[in-house]
């Protein structure tokens, strides 16, 4: 096999080309169409100004004398032209042509969305009826916090409209994308059913996209909760697809839950099965292409076919082609028909044919060990691809992995030759080579959208390679076997298990480490910088004298930060400070507060809107032992962040509010509560409890009673448990949960003695309800917030905060503040922010 270094330097004539291309679609397909006519127009003229030499030579100079050196030939009025400058000028003129071609590839697509009734229909958020071609496969949203309420889990889908019925009666004839949105209900699982190109009749509600530089026209909201009304059914191919893809699911039915949902995502981009906590574990590992359909999927498969790096072209050749019998051309169509029939089970839309061309180009280079000619390879690739569909060009996945296959084209084999110069074993240098060189160029594109940086990256990919090709391999083995023998098709599909095991764990093993992600300013700016930062990183580790003990300090430190063992922590932060009794956490807009019971255990009030802070915040103060957790009532902003809680500790017990309300929210707490075999209970009024150096006792809700309101949103807030703890040393804290002032009345008139406190978690997240009178009877020394930076709701209320400091006490808020912990007692009794 040829090596980078001695193969001469890459060619990157067509690099501009596609640079231009794509940067010009990527700015045509969000702007009006009169500004791409003006920039097509633009680039036309200034290649035709940058041609028009050469051409007028060519023209006037057919039959004209020989200039002096007896090359170019004198045409009168024109003076000599250098080779050199020639050249130049034909190479941006090809660069303004290619990106005319963009651009107006761009602008026709993004014109055709604006044709026809469906736009015109979605300015004005009418009603109607259409015939829908899907064109993509059902998903689920992703289950978010709103408020108090926990957001809807919505099926989405692409499709095109066919026919639209107006409410006159009028009927057109379209081919317009859009998206659907179809809302929970009893159908559920027949619309996550559907195949591609099945053709369907809804009636929906229109509305336009929210951004501009959309792919679809129209977003169409589904009226009803019924299954879907299908009118036509899915093609061939489609349904051949569709059939593989069930075989494979039905395969894994029986593995464990992280194998069974990862493998057949692994395999062809099945993620249906993967749920919230596995996805979170997969993007702070930056192990998101497993779970996608990626270039690697096919590579892995055709490697089988084509053998070890570099000797496709050899006599003898590796791989399971020349044990087979097959010439290189019978190879080469082997290979094509593989890819065919990924394009097919995977689905041929834009993200499968970009990964089917991505593969292909690796594919070329481990065939022919010739790196040098695969950026043309690559840059071909990338100029099809954005003619063919602009909106690539605005997609972040695209753009991962381009820069990612070109990272491991030009970056990863020099790297790895570095790496064997100092002694690295061939195979650990390659997969380290190409794990740096991908987090290298794919971290600044990750961190614009994600506004965050993965300090477990590289070792978790390292980890998880390991695993990739035997889980891809079986896996497409086991796809295969279901359609004709489902039994040997689970005997394989248990074995590859094991692998897609291994991901799995990995991913949770990584994403579970204190120090995992790191914080980082998102958007293009927060971009630019970490790849600046990367750059000098580079730059620097080149000029180093000794960098076997610079990269050994570095790697000590980074495990450090990643680890972050809690005396370490504690030392370098501050944080969580010494001997604190109470501590809360910045969950956001939300709840979640920590009482210390001794040692490594802790009573949780309220779990926030989000598991990851939560869980943070616990294992920062060192909790490992929760004996009781309760959760005050069941809005979701103290209630979402259940399973954060949960992992990694043991739970004794989960006490609850008497009025389960919402209804979804508390069968989400009973749900993961039976899964994680932690009892629930109900706190009553004056019920008392003790746990370490803890006491509290249960002011609120009335036994027998679930509030004051109902089933409204002020019954659920006034259902809130409410508690008066003496902690240690003897501090006194008063956490109100989210009571209302009617409730606050309440709970004054039930409880005369109720005396001054020395914390007081403020109700409702400081809102402008409160109840002057339990305010004065608290009289509290500090006074805590929790709520979220730049809500919607103006918390806390500037009333209220003035209202608590006339009373004495001094106020913390954690968007502010950040987290929040008390200490000492008496006199001594002090809050420390750790800074917001």
């Amino acid at each position: 096999m040829n090596r980078a270094g001695t193969e001469g330097p890459a060619d990157l004539r067509l690099v501009p080309l596609a640079l231009a291309a794509w940067a010009a679609a990527a700015c045509a397909v969000g702007v009006a169409g009169w500004w791409t006519v003006a920039g097509v127009t633009l680039c036309l003229v200034g290649a035709a100004v940058l041609l028009a030499p050469g051409l007028a030579r060519r023209l006037g100079g057919a039959g004209g004398s020989r200039g002096a050196s007896g090359g170019e030939p004198d045409v009168p009025g024109t003076p000599p032209v250098s080779p050199g400058w020639r050249l130049r000028a034909t190479a941006c003129a090809g660069v303004l042509l290619c990106a005319a071609a963009g651009a107006a590839s761009a602008g026709l697509h993004a014109a055709d969305l604006r044709r026809g009734p469906v736009p015109a229909l979605a300015r004005e958020y009418v009603r109607a009826q259409m015939e829908v071609t899907v064109t993509s496969d059902p998903r689920l949203t992703r289950p978010r916090v709103r408020g108090n309420a926990m957001a809807p889990v919505s099926v989405v889908l692409d499709g095109e409209v066919t026919r639209v019925e107006r409410s006159d009666g009028a009927a057109h004839r379209t081919r317009t994308p859009v998206l659907l949105i179809v809302p929970p209900g009893e159908g559920r699982e027949e619309w996550l059913r559907l195949l591609p190109s099945t053709r369907l009749r809804v009636g929906a509600r229109l509305a336009p996209p929210l951004r501009s530089g959309e792919p679809f026209a129209a977003v169409l909201k589904v009226d009803g909760k019924g299954p879907p009304r299908i009118v036509g059914a899915p093609s061939a191919p489609q349904r051949t697809a569709g059939e593989l893809r069930a075989g494979l699911r039905r395969a894994t039915e029986g593995l464990a839950p992280d194998a069974r949902a990862l493998l057949p995502g692994l395999v062809v981009g099945d993620t249906s099965r993967i749920g919230p906590e596995l996805r979170d574990a997969f993007e702070a590992t930056d192990l998101t292409h497993l779970l996608a359909v990626s270039g690697s999927n096919l590579s892995v498969v055709l490697l089988l076919l084509v053998g070890r790096p570099g000797r496709a072209h050899q006599v003898e050749r590796g791989g399971l082609a020349p044990r087979l019998g097959l010439s290189l051309r019978a190879t080469a169509v082997a290979g094509g028909a593989l890819t065919l029939a990924f394009v097919v089970v995977c689905r041929p839309d834009p993200s499968v044919l970009r990964a089917a061309a991505c593969g292909l180009v690796v594919l070329l280079a481990i065939g022919t060990g010739r790196r040098r000619s695969l950026i043309p390879a690559l840059a071909t690739a990338v100029l099809l691809l954005v003619l063919y569909d602009p909106w690539l060009a605005r997609s972040y996945g695209f753009l991962l992995s381009v820069l990612a296959t070109g990272a491991l084209l030009t970056v990863a084999p020099r790297w790895s030759e570095a790496l064997r110069r100092r002694r690295v074993p061939g195979r650990l240098a390659e997969a380290l080579a190409a794990a740096l060189a991908a987090q290298a160029v794919c971290a600044p594109v990750v961190v614009v959208f994600a506004a965050r940086v993965s300090l477990v990256a590289i070792p978790a990919n390292l980890f998880a390679e390991l695993a990739v090709a035997p889980a891809t391999v079986l896996g497409f083995a086991a796809l295969a076997l279901a359609q004709v023998w489902e039994p040997a098709a689970a005997g394989v599909a248990w074995v590859a298990g094991w692998p897609a095991g291994w991901i799995a764990g990995v991913a949770r093993a990584g994403g579970e480490l204190p120090g995992a992600q790191l914080a980082w300013p998102g958007g293009w700016w927060g971009g630019l910088v970490l790849a600046l930062l990367t750059g000098l990183v580079l730059l620097g580790a080149r000029r180093l004298p000794h960098r076997g003990w610079a990269v050994a300090l570095v790697a000590g430190l980074l495990l450090l930060v990643v680890v972050r063992p809690v005396p370490l922590a504690r030392w370098a932060t501050g944080w969580p400070p010494p001997g604190w009794v109470f501590a809360m956490c910045q969950v956001g807009q939300g709840d979640a507060t920590v009482l210390a019971a001794g040692g490594d255990a802790a009573v949780v009030v309220d779990a926030g809107p989000d598991p990851v802070p939560v869980d943070r915040c616990l294992r920062e103060l060192g909790v490992r032992r929760v004996p009781l957790l309760v959760l005050t009532h069941f809005h979701a902003d103290h209630v979402a962040g259940l399973t954060g809680v949960l992992r990694g500790r043991s739970v004794g017990a989960i006490q609850t509010t008497g009025l389960e309300e919402p209804p979804a929210q508390a069968a989400f707490v009973r749900r993961i509560a039976a899964a994680a075999g932690v009892p629930l209970i109900r706190a009553g009024s004056g019920e008392q409890r003790r746990i370490g150096v803890l006491e509290w006792r249960v002011l609120w809700p009335p036994a027998g009673s679930g509030g004051s309101g109902g089933g409204s949103a002020g019954g659920a807030n006034d259902a809130s448990v409410t508690l008066l703890v003496r902690a240690a040393g003897g501090v006194s804290l008063l956490l109100l949960g989210d009571l209302e002032p009617p409730a606050q009345r309440a709970l004054l008139r039930s409880s005369p003695g109720l005396g001054p406190v020395d914390v007081l978690k403020v109700a409702h997240h400081g809102s402008a309800h409160q109840d002057p009178g339990l305010m004065w009877a608290a009289r509290p020394r500090l006074a805590l917030v929790s709520t979220g930076r730049d809500n919607p709701y103006g918390h806390p209320s500037p009333r209220t905060v003035e209202a608590l400091r006339a009373g004495g006490a001094r106020v913390l808020r954690t968007d502010e503040d950040g987290a929040i912990a008390v200490v000492g007692a008496g006199r001594g009794l002090v809050a420390v922010p750790r800074g917001g």
